[in-house]
């Protein structure tokens, strides 16, 4: 018997890693930056009470701050890269921890700087942003001073400061509980193999062929869920609490308002997204009913709607061919954006391969100085995995013409626009394959698997989305947040998402107090946006001409010189209608009558 193990990172061929050069050379140039930074900190004390003066003197502090956070993104993007290439390795993880060290100091130093710019009377920094000497800041002050009807005295910032450690406590306990604590035995499987079912495999378990070895993996897995739920309840009901109260503390009209406020999302935004998902919930109960008549059951459940319809694909791709087919698929986005991303791919931007110790999954990470590295674990023989690299370059494609258009303050796109960039060009990929599907089965598979990514994306995190708000509106209205309450809450919500004609197993109410994202609340609708987004944006772009295109480019090279709805408004979508939600889920319907109709 033969058994595959990884190679230690030494093994791995260097062509198949990345090169980090582009951010420092050597070990040695990373640690005379780091030195220099370091005696920056204390120059931050020149410019404490100053910044109300003149706006030469703001500018001074601003033009300081920005050259020291730019020296430290490249320090810590060159650590946080070491990390993950052997995660194993004590030197690379004392280089991380050095830094990070470094940022809470210099954090510390800087710490006078917000209160003392929101100090600075209103029409007297009117004035100044007039002028020159505050030009390139204007639009940083601009989204900064948008605070000031959420800033309180400095004894109450500093009170609500002080309640940091207090106000992460039921998260952490929802973690070491959901992370450490809970355990859900093993699972044997229809060939008498055991494995530990865990939050890791449990995914794995819900895509085997076997639908008796799918729901005994279910239902020992909800087991746990159901033995805590009380704590679980708890904990969830802490975690919604903390965001009412600090929303009210800063004079938001709602939790909702508060987490929207950064990003200057209207909460309509919110609400319509909701709406056009709820009035298209009848194709989402059709493709469900496709799924069941086409796996031969007769009820579905939701341990069965993850495993693919057909059987995966038999096709490998090398890293070069992976890198062909991405490329060609590619080519409506022009010359400019396939060869520079080719050069990179075929270059030394990814680390390629799994070794023993590197970081799981894969991940792009960009930075205004350097290139726009990706974090693989690519595996020829599965299909998905060149999904990924596409995925994780379009984040890379976004970030290197961000940092070649806009200038560092501006350089670095909000999470409500990153996921646009890499749907886009699994979108584009999608397109490519199914135009060059070899059989129905083929184009079947690969419409199954679209399907499935907007279910999840769109469909499932908006189920989430109404969730969230729900019960934060429940608790903003004095309502009791307990097990029985979520639950409720989350049945009623599965009933409507899901269908008359879904089986809903009792224990599947209990899903509720197993989301992590649940703990930071109002963020996965972004998800859901983000896909919507880059659908009707790739159709626009590939039922369009050079203008669409360059308007595509022109959102790409953007960064955050907009703010997320007028970055994607001049892209042309419109993210404050429902319309792209709309467009989205039409194509969910239509996708969903075709694959009907192959198999």
């Amino acid at each position: 018997m033969t058994i595959s193990t990884l190679p230690s990172r030494n093994e791995v061929d260097v062509n198949d890693t990345w090169d980090l050069s582009s951010l420092y050379p050597s070990h040695e140039a990373w640690e005379t930056d780091f030195k220099q930074l370091e005696t920056w900190i204390p120059k931050f004390e020149t410019f404490r009470g100053k910044l109300c003066e003149s706006a030469e003197s703001l500018a001074a502090a601003l033009t300081f701050d920005s050259e020291f956070d730019r020296v430290a993104e490249r320090l810590g993007t060159f650590a946080f890269l070491k990390t993950t290439e052997d995660q194993g390795n004590s030197d690379y993880q004392a280089m991380k921890a050095r830094f990070q060290n470094l940022a809470v100091r210099a954090g510390q130093a800087s710490s006078f700087m917000r209160p003392e710019i929101m100090s600075i009377p209103e029409s007297t920094i009117e004035q100044w942003l007039e002028g020159d000497q505050l030009e390139l800041y204007r639009l940083q002050l601009q989204r900064l001073l948008r605070y000031r009807k959420h800033t309180l005295s400095d004894q109450e910032e500093r009170l609500l400061a002080m309640q940091g450690e207090m106000a992460s406590a039921a998260g952490n306990a929802f973690r070491q509980l959901n992370d450490a604590d809970l355990r859900f035995g093993e699972i044997e499987d229809q060939e008498g193999n055991k494995t530990e079912l865990s939050h890791a495999t449990f995914g794995q378990f819900l895509i085997n062929p076997h639908q008796e070895t799918r729901k005994k993996a279910f239902d020992q897995y909800y087991d746990q869920f159901s033995a805590h739920e009380n704590t679980l309840a708890a904990t969830l009901a802490g975690s919604i609490h903390r965001d009412v109260y600090y929303a009210r503390a800063k004079n938001y009209s709602s939790s909702l308002e508060a987490s929207l406020f950064p990003d200057n999302v209207p909460v309509e935004v919110y609400d319509n997204l909701i709406k056009a998902v709820r009035d298209s919930l009848p194709s989402v109960h059709h493709y469900l009913d496709v799924r069941r008549r086409k796996m031969g059951l007769e009820k579905l459940h939701h341990y069965d709607t993850y495993v693919p319809i057909l059987s995966n694909l038999d096709k490998t791709h090398q890293w070069d061919e992976a890198v062909d087919v991405v490329i060609r698929s590619l080519q409506p986005l022009g010359s400019e954006y396939t060869e520079t991303l080719e050069a990179g791919l075929r270059g030394r931007w990814s680390d390629r391969y799994p070794n023993r110790g590197k970081q799981s999954g894969a991940f792009s990470c960009g930075s205004f100085d350097g290139d726009p590295y990706i974090l693989m674990n690519f595996k020829p023989e599965v299909l998905n995995d060149v999904f990924t690299l596409t995925h994780e370059a379009g984040h890379s494609m976004h970030s290197w013409y961000s940092a070649k258009h806009q200038p560092f303050e501006y350089y670095n796109y909000t999470i409500f626009v990153a996921e646009v960039a890499s749907t886009f060009n699994e979108q584009l990929l999608t397109e490519y394959l199914l135009n060059h599907a070899a059989s129905d089965a083929e184009r079947a598979y690969l419409i199954n698997n679209e399907l499935d990514s907007i279910r999840a994306t769109v469909i499932r995190q908006t189920m989430f989305a109404e969730f969230e708000k729900q019960t934060h509106e429940m608790a903003e209205a004095g309502e009791p947040l307990t097990v029985e309450s979520f639950k409720k809450v989350y049945r009623e919500l599965l009933e409507a998402y899901f269908g008359p004609d879904f089986a809903i197993d009792e224990c599947l109410s209990l899903e509720c107090f197993r989301i992590p994202h649940f703990y930071r609340a109002f963020y996965v609708y972004k998800y859901a946006t983000g896909l919507s987004a880059a659908i009707a944006l790739s159709r626009r772009v590939l039922n369009g001409g050079e203008q669409e295109l360059q308007d595509y480019l022109s959102f790409l090279k953007g960064g955050c010189s907009q703010d997320p709805l007028d970055l994607l408004r001049d892209a042309g979508v419109d993210m404050s209608t429902p319309e792209p939600v709309e467009t989205t889920l039409k194509r969910f319907q239509s996708l969903t009558d075709e694959l009907d109709a192959l198999i």
